[in-house]
């Protein structure tokens, strides 16, 4: 069974940065299209970024598009989301996802505990 585990969250001021991480194990992660999804307090879960399996395509939001950047070690079986010019509204859980190649950025396999990112003066 696939498992996937988040980290990197915090508190950061606006205009900060953080790098989350997220390690994959039980599965072959090399086969898999990674994302990152988020979650704010009384919203529904809406899709960050996302990278294919290759590596070779990234897909953001248009949102995050130009301040956030997904990319991915297969070596470590870790994708990574760099998030840089942060604002209070990226507050939210993070949590990484993986999904087969045939699916879309809004159906995933396997997914982490989240991790939560404060964005606050």
């Amino acid at each position: 069974q696939g498992q996937l585990v988040d980290s990197g969250g915090g508190s950061v001021l606006p205009g900060g940065s953080l790098r989350l991480s997220c390690i994959a194990s039980g599965f072959t992660f090399s086969d898999y299209a990674m994302g990152w999804v988020r979650q704010a307090p009384g919203k529904e879960r809406e899709f960050v970024a996302g990278i294919s399996e290759d590596g070779g395509q990234e897909f953001h939001a248009a949102f995050v598009k130009g301040r956030f950047s997904v990319s991915r070690d297969d070596d470590k079986n870790t994708v990574y989301l760099q998030m840089d010019n942060l604002r209070p509204e990226d507050t939210a859980v993070y949590y990484c996802a993986a999904r087969t190649p045939k699916k879309g950025w809004n159906e995933f396999d396997y997914w982490g505990q989240g991790t939560q990112v404060t964005v606050s003066s």
